[in-house]
């Protein structure tokens, strides 16, 4: 009798396990339902299902499959799918799935969508042995390895402050010349070949803001791409080709931001053409592997100063054949796959609008589409999940502070636009945060901020 009593109570035990399986995921999520209560666990449950019905109905045949748990999800191409491109290493063509986390990416996005990405001279004077170390680093981004052990040794770092603030000067405003939500709608513009496919050119033009890419022209393509631009984000082979970069902008007016530091090249562009653009350094989060390249970084630049983002010209439609650009031959480019894979993920969590050959209205509406609500409430739920904050509790934006430091004294400008002329958008994120900049702390695995807070704070 007592073998059976034990027989049933197994059974039963088997049996409630299985169904907590079925809701939540696989036993490797034990640990982080343990960690969780049962509303956290409800909202990324369901903002899960909202995320794949809507993969379901916008992703031109990719799927969203359940992860080892709630917060994992991976993005499957049709089994007919041909990947083009191979690993440069093991010469092995790309698979056809690929896995995201939908809690950090809630989680880095909301704080990308309320942080700057622009390098400032405030960022630096708060780090800890910021120009020591971090000034440093930026001035010799991109320099060969023992050329900049050389220049270690013989410039030893930054502690000549006055050399280092001198190569940093025409690209590193005091405080920061943007500010989230500052904006409306934008176009963030690829380089794609699939341009030519369409002529979204009037259409790009109607944006209130027009972001590019490298040295992407505009003449002879405007039907195809428009012929606005306000802002230009370069790369490390653009920034050495600066003269020619600011030729494609008549008006001198494009704003341009590096992703990396040439400084000595650019100082001496800057000072011979003279170069008149707003320049600045880019300051932005980290990704991992999910999705590389000059594109992902134009659109987080997008998110950090607009309300909406619509993204033109990234190669996301199925049936490619191969890697192109609008303006020039065939070239090697990303993971292809995998970069449309987190595109859909960003569209499918309300972060941007893609615009293709097979996505060509103008006014597409992305449906269903998880509810701001439901976002926000898995976000939060994330924040406890993942153990982010550090102080306001989650949902709190100055949660991921981890180091807040006062501004000696109010001298925020932003550009040419005062406080009382900005939208009401950014005016309210401004009073939410009561006047604080965050910054995201590069490379940091915590996602963790800088915040700098009005000196009263």
């Amino acid at each position: 009798m007592k073998t059976l009593q034990w027989g049933l109570l197994v059974a039963l035990t088997a049996s409630l396990s299985a169904i907590l399986i079925f809701i939540f995921g696989v036993p490797n999520s034990y640990n982080l339902r343990a960690s969780a209560s049962e509303e956290d666990l409800r909202a990324l449950f369901d903002l899960r299902r909202s995320f794949k019905k809507c993969v379901k109905a916008n992703g031109l045949g990719l799927e969203a499959l359940d992860g080892e748990d709630v917060c994992q999800i991976t993005m499957k191409f049709p089994q007919e799918t041909v990947p083009m491109w191979k690993d440069p290493k093991s010469g092995e063509l790309e698979g056809l799935s690929f896995d995201f986390n939908l809690c950090e990416a809630v989680v880095t996005w909301e704080q990308v969508r309320n942080s700057t990405t622009i390098l400032t001279k405030e960022f630096i004077d708060a780090l800890p042995n910021g120009w020591e170390d971090y000034a440093w680093q930026r001035i010799n981004k991109g320099i060969h390895f023992m050329l900049s052990m050389f220049f270690w040794h013989f410039r030893n770092r930054c502690k000549n402050r006055t050399l280092c603030m001198e190569k940093l000067a025409p690209v590193l405003p005091e405080t920061p010349p943007l500010m989230p939500r500052q904006f409306g709608r934008c176009a963030v513009i690829g380089n794609s070949g699939d341009l030519l496919k369409t002529k979204f050119g009037d259409e790009i033009d109607k944006y209130d803001v027009v972001i590019r890419e490298n040295g992407a022209p505009l003449q002879n393509y405007t039907e195809f791409v428009g012929k606005k631009s306000n802002f230009r984000l370069l790369n490390r082979g653009s920034a050495k080709a600066l003269d020619k970069v600011v030729e494609l902008d008549d008006t001198r007016r494009e704003v341009l931001i590096i992703k990396t530091t040439i400084h000595d090249i650019m100082r001496q562009f800057i000072k011979e053409l003279p170069i008149i653009n707003p320049l600045y350094l880019f300051l932005g989060a980290s990704f991992g592997s999910s999705a590389k390249g000059t594109g992902l970084k134009a659109l987080e630049f997008a998110l950090s100063i607009c309300d909406t983002v619509d993204m033109f010209g990234f190669t996301v439609d199925p049936g490619y054949k191969e890697w192109t650009r609008y303006f020039s031959e065939s070239r090697q480019g990303h993971t292809p796959l995998h970069g449309r894979a987190y595109y859909q993920m960003m569209e499918c969590l309300g972060l941007v609008r893609i615009h293709s050959p097979m996505r060509s209205d103008p006014d597409r509406v992305v449906t269903p589409l998880p509810s701001r609500h439901l976002i926000t409430a898995a976000r939060i739920a994330a924040e406890r999940l993942l153990r982010l904050s550090r102080r306001g509790g989650p949902g709190d934006p100055l949660s991921p502070c981890a180091i807040v430091k006062k501004r000696a004294k109010e001298k925020m400008s932003v550009g040419s636009w005062s406080h009382n002329a900005l939208r009401k958008e950014a005016q309210e994120l401004q009073e939410r945060i009561n006047g604080a900049t965050l910054y995201p702390l590069e490379h940091n695995p915590d996602r963790a901020m800088l915040c700098m807070v009005r000196p009263e704070s």
